[in-house]
């Protein structure tokens, strides 16, 4: 392991032994308003905690505020997961990805009702116990719900943690030395919020590409700073990339109907609903994926779809060519399979991958446009509420709502090809709502940053605009722009 020489601190700059009281007092400032986070004062709910962490494995805080709303919203407490079929909770997690996450969500909910009487292990040793949480989550889950001093370690520390100390070592075997590094930044008590600063500072501010070092509580002394080459870090090794694999997937229609089956218990996407398909193989030719096609009286031809269904998996890269067929009205579906209502298409656990199948071998006709109206007609629910947006809360902020919109819900003006979002839709908040929102908390924020950092902050928010609009970013860097504005406001025509 290697670590950069102690940086030069500046004069009258805090010392390190003070980092853990500096990023609490960022924290208390700065804290993001998350779903699942307990106010200020407020002790967590272990069940909120848990839920969140299984959900933001290897996904975005953005893309799971609506499928943890909707998951809290049907089963409150992990006793009412406990009763639900894993079906349920395999439907309501379609789109999510990573879906073994959901068949060990459901266990670990039968386990803490079965096992602990509804009450979750308040230790990391008790936590890893249960299906579907391994070190970090259990970490997360202790420091955060129950109070417990340890630090978990996320992309989002480490980057932090790779920065300030500019390890040298590339991960994945550097992730040792950033966890014992990241445990000299817990304080002797608030272990929780210690560990959810780090990682608001990396979603805000140590990001991954124009960090806004000035305004970082730990600027001072942090080695990478000093260096000048903070974006370099965390040292990664190579990605290995999966060899494409190639199949069929087979769209068979019986009038407003559609021939699904259910895959293994096992295995990629255990559990999920599917239509038929062939196997998933490198290096397979058209002809012997066609021909695993399924056998069904009445298919007197195949008709393939022009183009191909790409999707990425965790280990490799996948495509699919896409055939459909119609049989008559009264044909028996194969064992194993069932007609399903395209209408009824939200009431299946569908992975992404399948709705892009879908979506090309039915396209944007007239006739599935129809049935998809009465889909939402019959399936409208009230609308995610997204939280407020906020440049303290998602920094930089987008410059508009671009949710993730909960299955079962499509707007006549959404195109039903449009591959993963052609079953997913949301409304966005009203325009006028939104937009005065942003308004007082542009003016907030910026307020916060003159307040804490001087007139330094403003030429610190122009410079990063202007990065980013040389990137094409150009939403953030709209945003930049407006709160380097508001900053200049306050100071004066004559002091900024």
């Amino acid at each position: 392991m290697t670590l950069a020489a102690p940086a030069r601190r500046r004069k009258n700059a805090p010392a390190p032994d003070d980092r853990p009281a500096r990023l609490l007092a960022w924290y208390d400032r700065h804290r993001r308003a998350l779903p699942w986070r307990a106010p200020p004062g407020e002790v967590a709910d272990p069940y909120r905690v848990w839920l969140s962490e299984i959900m933001l494995q290897q996904t975005t805080v953005k893309a799971v505020g609506p499928y943890f709303e909707k998951f809290v919203a049907r089963w409150p407490d992990v006793a009412a997961m406990a009763r639900a079929s894993l079906d349920d909770v395999l439907r309501m997690w379609a789109g999510l990805g990573y879906y073994s996450r959901a068949r060990n969500l459901h266990a670990c909910a039968m386990a803490v009702a079965r096992d602990h009487g509804d009450v979750f292990p308040d230790t990391e040793d008790g936590l890893r116990a249960l299906p579907g949480i391994g070190p970090y989550t259990a970490a997360a889950i202790a420091a955060i719900a129950f109070d417990r001093r340890t630090m978990p370690v996320d992309g989002n520390i480490e980057r932090v943690v790779s920065r300030l100390f500019a390890v040298e070592e590339a991960l994945p075997q550097a992730k040792p030395r950033i966890q014992k590094l990241a445990a000299t930044l817990l304080g002797p008590s608030r272990a929780g919020d210690s560990a959810q600063a780090l990682m608001d500072l990396g979603a805000t501010i140590c990001t991954p590409k124009k960090p806004a070092c000035s305004l970082c509580p730990l600027d001072d002394d942090c080695a990478a700073r000093v260096r000048g080459d903070q974006e370099t870090f965390p040292r990664k090794a190579p990605k290995k990339t999966g060899v494409l694999r190639r199949g069929a997937a087979f769209i068979v229609l019986r009038g407003d109907e559609i021939l699904l089956r259910t895959r293994a218990a096992k295995g990629l996407l255990g559990g999920m609903t599917e239509v038929p398909g062939s196997d998933w193989l490198a290096a397979q030719e058209d002809a012997a994926a066609l021909a695993q096609a399924p056998r069904i009286n009445g298919v007197m031809q195949w008709h393939r779809k022009a183009g191909t269904v790409t999707h990425v998996f965790t280990h490799f890269p996948l495509e699919l060519a896409v055939y459909t067929a119609r049989v008559p009205p009264r044909t028996r579906a194969l064992g194993g399979s069932r007609w399903v209502p395209i209408a009824k298409l939200a009431d299946e656990a569908l992975p992404n991958v399948m709705r892009k199948a879908i979506a090309h071998g039915l396209g944007a006709s007239r006739r599935f446009r129809r049935l998809t109206r009465s889909w939402h007609s019959t399936r409208r629910r009230r609308p995610f509420d997204p939280p407020t947006i906020s440049l303290t809360m998602n920094f930089p902020a987008p410059a508009r709502w671009e949710p993730t919109r909960p299955a079962g819900v499509i707007e006549k003006r959404d195109c039903v090809r449009r591959v993963s979002g052609c079953l997913i839709a949301i409304p966005v908040p009203d325009e006028d709502r939104r937009d005065d929102m942003r308004a007082m908390e542009i003016q907030d924020y910026a307020r916060k940053l003159l307040a804490q950092h001087g007139p330094g902050a403003i030429a610190e928010a122009a410079q990063k605009a202007l990065a980013l609009e040389k990137e094409g970013n150009d939403q953030d860097a709209e945003n930049w722009r407006q709160i380097t504005d508001a900053m200049k406001l306050m100071r004066g025509p004559h002091q900024s």
